[in-house]
């Protein structure tokens, strides 16, 4: 190998911050550059360097994850690129395995990261472990089909109403699989508002609905101004809806649908079982597609099945295959135990990371050849024991 693997140091953050420019065909940003630094935790990224140059690297952020039941402390993979002119020669193996290794020595049961491209992250054991929704409201199209739930609306700038949004995010937060935890630094990464992230729409705004029990839900969005000759056509980008309570869910879109001078009502982070389908007139006018959203990677079977809780009580013994963590190869539990008893399905690494959150269908994965069944009925009883209320999801880009 022409290149070496080290540890980053805080001195590293700007020449990897330009490789990773390059490398996704990005515009250098200062106001950008010093929102991400103050998240960046050089002892946990790894680069590759050749002659001196940074020419790889990868990321990990301190987080908890929210999972079936529990929170686990995880492995928050981001910034992970390799300079054009190095391609092919295995650096990203190279880091990629050892971030992996890494995140496992640290006890953190997972890693989990937004893929740019999905084939990339499966050759290391990644598995689908959510899905994302978009919505594009045409909202002349659709009514809530629901009566005013009273309470209040306030809106204004982020920062006037954070700790609110603190507040209704916590009680959401260990309810939902997929969520992250989110300290002090974490919010101000994310309500930061550089022109950058803004193409060409307004600046970040905040409403917050206060209920019987307080403030019960918040959106985050912005307003891109538009109009055509028979007047505005103008749209709300929402980029995070938190809600507490149904109602506060509720009131929340009815506020969102009828901003004035707009026409359209975005979300990018939506959950596959967002209950705005059940609440509108017609939903197919919710504009709604299906894409890839978070994945995830188990690299302490024994600690991550132990960590989440199941539905039912069915006993499943599975024998996993895991071709970088030899310690994950063998029959296991639900619980997490080792046993030597005989399976009942068998699956690889990726497979059981994808069905981890509870996002994944023991049964299509089946279908895909994913699972073999050992025992009848042995598929039905692991879909039971995976399925989860609602459905995780990944709120937010990291």
């Amino acid at each position: 190998m022409p290149f070496t693997v080290r540890t980053a140091t805080a001195a590293d953050f700007d020449p990897i911050l330009q490789m990773l420019f390059v490398a996704f065909h990005d515009v250098p940003d200062e106001e950008l550059s010093d929102i991400d630094r103050q998240v960046f935790e050089p002892d946990r990224s790894l680069v590759a360097v050749d002659a001196g140059e940074i020419v790889g690297h990868t990321g990990t952020f301190s987080r908890e994850l929210t999972v079936p039941g529990g929170v686990i402390p995880a492995g928050y993979v981001t910034m992970v690129g390799v300079a054009s002119t190095h391609r092919r020669q295995g650096i990203a193996s190279a880091i990629l395995t050892k971030q992996l290794a890494d995140i496992r020595e640290r006890g953190e049961p997972a890693a989990v990261l937004w893929a740019s491209e999905g084939r990339i992250y499966q050759r290391f054991g990644y598995g689908l472990g959510s899905r994302r929704t978009t919505l594009l409201a045409d909202t002349r199209e659709i009514r809530l089909n629901r009566p005013p739930a009273g309470g209040t609306i306030k809106a204004g700038r982020p920062d006037d109403f954070r700790k609110d949004l603190a507040a209704i995010y916590e009680s959401v937060r260990r309810e939902r699989p997929g969520y992250a935890s989110r300290d002090e630094k974490w919010w101000d990464f994310l309500l930061s508002d550089p022109k950058v992230r803004r193409h060409g729409a307004g600046p970040l705004r905040v409403a917050v609905y206060s209920g019987s029990s307080g403030a019960e839900s918040y959106a985050l969005f912005r307003v891109r101004q538009d109009w055509e000759t028979a007047g505005p056509t103008g749209e709300v980008m929402v980029r995070h809806l938190v809600a507490s309570t149904p109602a506060g869910y509720l009131e929340m879109w009815r506020y969102l649908l009828n901003i004035d001078l707009t026409r359209k009502v975005s979300v990018d982070f939506a959950a596959v079982d967002e209950p705005v389908f059940d609440l509108v007139n017609e939903p197919r006018r919710l504009g709604a597609q299906l894409f890839d959203g978070l994945w995830l990677r188990i690299v302490d079977i024994p600690s991550a099945l132990a960590a989440r809780s199941y539905s039912g009580d069915d006993d499943v013994v599975l024998d996993v295959s895991d071709h970088l963590f030899p310690e994950n190869n063998g029959r296991f539990r639900l619980d997490g135990s080792p046993t030597q008893d005989a399976a009942d399905l068998s699956l690889d690494i990726a497979t059981l990371s994808g069905l981890y959150l509870g996002g994944g269908s023991a049964g299509a994965l089946a279908a895909a050849g994913r699972i073999e069944e050992r025992r009848p009925g042995a598929l039905a009883a692991a879909h039971r024991a995976f399925t989860w209320p609602v459905t995780p999801v990944g709120l937010e880009m990291f």
